[in-house]
Parts: structure tokens; C-alpha cells; sequence
């Protein structure tokens, strides 16, 4: 047993040399100095396999199927789940230990229109039936006869009162659409109302609401779903340390692969997806003190409740083993104004993950593109914060402040090619790809 596993260490680690030895042109590459950063880099002997190795064009495979192919990724519905046998699949493939972790989680009410959109339905209105009318848009306080017709308002009163009256005026179905009066875009939602109708209820995202109202008139297809009794999944991924004797606690590299309805997801969290499968690939053979995890969690978007379920699903030595969690959500805006890479805790402090990519990032010449760390919550790195782990969220946001998102967050337009850039998708794989390997190696 003992010459087995020093058999398995030595190629192990022979495995990390031989990345870069047999890859001359992708070494030599690794200490140019990289788009966007301030000086060549002064790489660690560890940096080489992970930085030479990296490719944002190889996640944006992944992406592509994530975000063009499977679209929209509810918490628990059947695009969610098509999302999980995909990730189980590549991650099989790049031979880690899988698991998938299932826990429930609320009810969704969706629309669709057209057979293009994605909306959120209200619970309240008329569910499981497709709706087939002319629209037209309420522009005043004085309804016209609406029989046989979709009462279609943009930014209604607040309240239940516009949908109860289009309704009294003969609606078949009721679209509510917002334009917001901000930089940013309001996304699809599911309509509360004070009580049960016996016609559809929609919210429309704010690129469809303006496209319906640029198109003027014509028909519309609208179904509603009810998804009851949903079932969401966490992807846990594990690679034990090169040296388990050691049992020197895990290192996780994570992100969340759910979106909320009518988004496709691409940088939220698309983009912290692929990066824990483009890190799962290059890290898997490189020799490490430490055990590897990579989690990928369902259902964030309704409340972090994937990694809430995880944390508390862990016994208390299983906890005390997690030396850092490196969150990545939302790391390849092209929002122009988005040029800061933000180091988030909770708390604002510094803890291993935030001082591990600070480290890499001044290694790699990256230092002034990187922020923080400055307090925020928001994403899955809170649960474990809240355990007391060192745990952090990483970022592409506005130099301003981490509240500076792109202005198509949690909309339709959050698509590869309206909001991603393989640049900094490169960087946010370099800086947390070093990071993680040096916690990992650490004894």
C-alpha cells in the first residue's frame, strides 16, 4: 500500500513538471506580460503549470453550452437539471470523485411568450393554460373595451389595481411590463397580487417590454407553468491531495449555475461555472498537500440556499477542514466601466482566499486592476463566513464600488456575446487558478 501511494505521488507530481516541459511555447508564454497588467510577471514555481496552461477559449466551450444551448437555468425545473448532467459529465470526465447533493426548494411560476421569452408568471393569475390574443398597451386611466384582448401596461401603478381593471374590461390576459428609470435593466417577474384572477398574469423583462411596445400591435402566444414539489442539486467534485496521510483539510474553487428566469446566464454565474471546470481540468493532476473541491451550486439566485444546504449538511470536523473557499460570480463581465476585480468578504477582511489572489495578482502584474477586500455578502461565499471559514467572493465590477454592475444583470441580454470577455475571463482564471494551487500546496 505505502509504494503504491509514493508510486501515485511521484507521477502526480511528475505530471505537474511535465505541464510545462512539454509545453515550452505555453511556459514561455506565462512570463510575458499580460494584457492589461502593469509589469511581466514574477512567477512561483507553481504558478507555471496553472498559468501556462489556462484557456478562457476552452470555458467559453462550456459557456456555450450553458448559456446559448440550455439558456435559462431556474433553481429545480428541468433547465436547471439539464445543467447538472452536463457539468456531472465533463466533471466524470476529468476523472473526480462526483457527487450531486439534492434538496428542495419553492415553487416556480413561469411564462412563455411567443415561443421566445422567458417570463415570470404570478401565482395568482390563471396557471397551466396558453392564452392566444391581440395586445394592447394601456397608456391612461381610461380603459378600453379589452373583451377578447391582452391588457399589455409598462411601469402600472404600483398595486393589483391596473390588472383587476383591465380584467372588469373583458383582458383574456394581463402583461405587466417595467422601463427602469436607471442606468440599470429591470429583469422578468412573477406579478403579486392581492388575489386570485381567472386570467394570466405576466412580468416582462425591460428589453421585451420595449420591443413589445416598439412593435405597437399584434398577437400573442402567452402559456403559464406551475413547477411544484422542485428539487435542486449541488455538483461536488473531489480530488483527494497528492500526500492523503497528511489529511492537511481541502481547498474548494466554487461558483453557482443557476439563473433567474428569463436570463441565460453568461456571466451570472455562467462564468464562475466554466471556471471551476477549466480549473477542475488543469488542476487535476498537479500535486498538492491539500484535497481539491470544486462545488457548483444550485439555486443561489433564490437565496444561496445550495450552499446554505451544503454547510449544513457538513459535521463539524468535515467544516474545520476547509482551509478556503474561492467563490467566483459573475468574473467576465465586458461592461466597460466594470475594469475593477473585486476581493469580497463579508466582512471586508482579509482571510486566506482574498490574500491568496492579492498575492497571485501581484505575482501575474495584475495589482492595480485588484480591489479590496471590501465588505459584501450576496453570494455563496456567506454561509461558510458565517461558520467562520475564510471564504470570499471574486468580481468584475465598476471601480466605484462592487453595487456597480453592468446595467444587464439578471436580464435576457446577459448572453456571451452582449456581456463577456475573454480577457478578463483569463485573468479571474489565472488569478484564482494560482491562488487556489498555492493554498492547496501549502503544508
Amino acid at each position: 500500500m505505502g509504494d503504491d501511494l509514493r508510486r501515485r505521488d511521484f507521477f502526480a507530481a511528475a505530471a505537474g513538471v511535465a505541464a510545462v516541459v512539454a509545453n515550452p511555447a505555453g511556459a514561455l508564454a506565462a512570463t510575458e506580460q499580460r494584457p492589461g497588467a502593469s509589469h511581466a510577471p514574477d512567477l512561483d514555481l507553481g504558478d507555471f503549470p496553472v498559468v501556462a496552461r489556462v484557456r478562457a477559449r476552452r470555458a467559453l466551450e462550456h459557456l456555450k453550452v450553458l448559456s446559448d444551448r440550455i439558456g435559462p437555468r431556474i433553481g429545480g425545473t428541468a433547465s436547471e437539471h439539464r445543467a447538472r448532467d452536463y457539468l456531472v459529465r465533463e466533471l466524470k470526465a476529468l476523472r473526480y470523485q462526483v457527487t450531486t447533493q439534492p434538496f428542495t426548494v419553492p415553487d416556480k411560476y413561469l411564462a412563455d411568450v411567443n415561443g421566445q421569452w422567458q417570463a415570470g408568471a404570478s401565482r395568482f393569475g390563471r396557471l397551466g393554460v396558453t392564452v392566444k390574443a391581440p395586445f394592447v398597451e394601456v397608456t391612461d386611466g381610461q380603459l378600453p373595451d379589452l373583451t377578447g384582448k391582452i391588457a399589455f401596461y409598462v411601469n402600472a401603478p404600483a398595486g393589483s389595481a391596473p390588472t383587476h381593471a383591465a380584467i372588469e374590461r373583458g383582458a383574456v390576459a394581463v402583461v405587466l411590463g417595467r422601463i427602469s428609470a436607471t442606468a440599470g435593466k429591470s429583469s422578468a417577474f412573477s406579478p403579486t397580487l392581492d388575489r386570485d384572477v381567472a386570467v394570466p398574469v405576466i412580468g416582462l423583462a425591460q428589453v421585451h417590454t420595449e420591443k413589445l411596445r416598439a412593435q405597437g400591435s399584434g398577437e400573442l402566444t402567452i402559456s403559464t407553468v406551475h413547477h411544484p414539489n422542485l428539487t435542486s442539486y449541488n455538483v461536488i467534485a473531489d480530488r483527494p491531495s497528492t500526500f492523503p496521510w497528511r489529511d492537511n483539510g481541502v481547498v474548494m474553487v466554487t461558483a453557482h449555475y443557476d439563473t433567474v428566469p428569463g436570463s441565460p446566464g453568461a456571466n451570472d454565474d455562467g462564468s464562475g461555472t466554466v471556471l471551476c471546470l477549466e480549473l477542475a481540468r488543469v488542476l487535476r493532476y498537479l500535486p498538492t498537500n491539500k484535497a481539491l473541491r470544486f462545488a457548483l451550486w444550485g439555486s443561489e439566485e433564490q437565496g444561496l440556499l445550495g450552499s446554505r444546504h451544503y454547510v449544513s449538511q457538513l459535521p463539524p470536523e468535515e467544516l474545520a477542514r476547509i482551509k478556503g473557499v474561492f467563490q467566483n460570480d459573475m468574473v467576465a463581465t465586458s461592461h466597460d466601466p466594470a475594469t475593477a476585480y473585486w476581493l469580497l468578504s463579508v466582512d471586508g477582511a482579509d482571510n486566506a482566499t482574498t490574500a491568496n489572489v492579492r498575492a497571485a495578482a501581484q505575482r501575474l502584474g495584475y495589482d492595480p486592476r485588484v480591489h479590496g477586500p471590501v465588505a459584501r455578502g450576496s453570494s455563496d461565499h456567506v454561509p461558510f463566513h458565517e461558520k467562520g471559514l475564510a471564504s470570499a467572493n471574486f468580481s468584475w465590477r465598476g471601480e466605484g464600488g462592487p453595487a456597480q454592475l453592468e446595467p444587464i444583470y439578471h436580464t435576457p441580454e446577459d448572453t456571451i456575446r452582449d456581456n463577456i470577455s475573454l480577457e478578463r475571463l483569463q485573468v479571474s482564471l489565472e488569478l484564482i487558478g494560482a491562488a487556489a494551487y498555492k493554498l492547496a500546496s501549502l503544508r
